[in-house]
């Protein structure tokens, strides 16, 4: 009787926790959404701030934002899930497995401010290239390879389990077996973490100040010269990313309107997080009911 007793209040302590951590974000998602009433507005959506002028928009940050995320993708998904790969299928028990375990960890301790402060002296400094986008996507990848390389390790481990052998029973390779079996097995559980880590990109800042740099040029999205500094797809040019923004008017209040133009888009950059959180556990399960039959 002593130990139900123990563990009826063991799981009521644990629900009310639980109800305190859920009602605390569903408060600062309230409040924020109450502070930056207005930010679904497209004029706000899609202008554009001039110094000094009251009444701005976010959107050269905002293309930024989503430009970064793809291109800090492209860079650090196919980095991450080979590595992923390599430790779930290829590594020994060993001390070189430890030494790769070790980085990974230390990697994913590293504040995001160190991480820009390397960014600065190698992307920036040594390249030459100055504040890009290119910088601020290369920084951001590597805050990010521990996290995508541990989701994708686990989830091949996860999945090789039950097909792996069968797999190589008859007769394929281990390539085979990896390309074929394994990868579309886990597919579901590396896009969620994809999603979850396009989460983390859209939200940074501090590594970013450092190597995107803190000016959005004009866009000319009529250019055909991809190397333009007025090219919205160019990656050599600064790069003002929403969350850097957000920083830069609550520092410096450029415009009469600072407060409430960093408010609206604190929102926005909120329901974007939101939406990437969401979209990974909806579509996760999508495509793990595909592979699995499972309606």
């Amino acid at each position: 009787m002593k130990a139900k007793l123990k563990d009826k209040i063991w799981t009521k302590v644990l629900y009310v926790i639980s109800g305190f951590v859920i009602l605390l974000l569903f408060a600062l998602i309230i409040y924020i959404l109450f502070k930056g009433v207005g930010f679904f507005k497209p004029s706000f959506l899609f202008g554009n701030a001039k110094y000094g002028e009251s009444g701005g928009g976010i959107g050269p940050q905002l293309f930024n934002s989503f430009y970064m995320l793809v291109v800090a993708l492209i860079i650090s998904v196919p980095l991450g899930v080979g590595a992923g790969i390599y430790l779930a299928e290829y590594t020994r028990k060993g001390i070189i497995l430890n030494i790769i375990r070790l980085c990974i960890e230390t990697m994913s301790s590293l504040p995001s401010i160190v991480v820009g402060l390397f960014g600065l002296l190698v992307f920036v400094s040594m390249t030459n290239w100055g504040f890009t986008l290119l910088s601020g996507a290369l920084a951001i990848s590597v805050l990010n390879l521990p996290a995508l390389t541990r989701v994708s390790e686990n989830a091949i481990r996860e999945a090789s389990k039950p097909v792996k052998e069968a797999s190589l029973g008859l007769g394929a390779t281990r390539w085979q077996t990896i390309s074929k079996v394994v990868l579309p097995s886990a597919i579901p559980e590396i896009l969620t973490g994809i999603i979850l880590a396009s989460g983390r990109i859209f939200g940074e800042a501090a590594a970013l100040l450092y190597t995107a740099g803190m000016s959005a040029p004009r866009l000319n999205f009529a250019a055909d010269n991809l190397a333009s500094s007025t090219s919205p797809f160019s990656l050599f040019r600064p790069a003002e990313t929403l969350a850097v923004y957000i920083w830069k008017l609550n520092s410096e209040g450029m415009v009469p309107d600072a407060a409430q133009i960093a408010n609206k888009a604190s929102a926005v950059l909120v329901i974007m997080v939101l939406l990437f959180n969401l979209l990974a556990r909806i579509l996760g399960k999508k495509i793990y009911e595909s592979y699995t039959g499972k309606k």
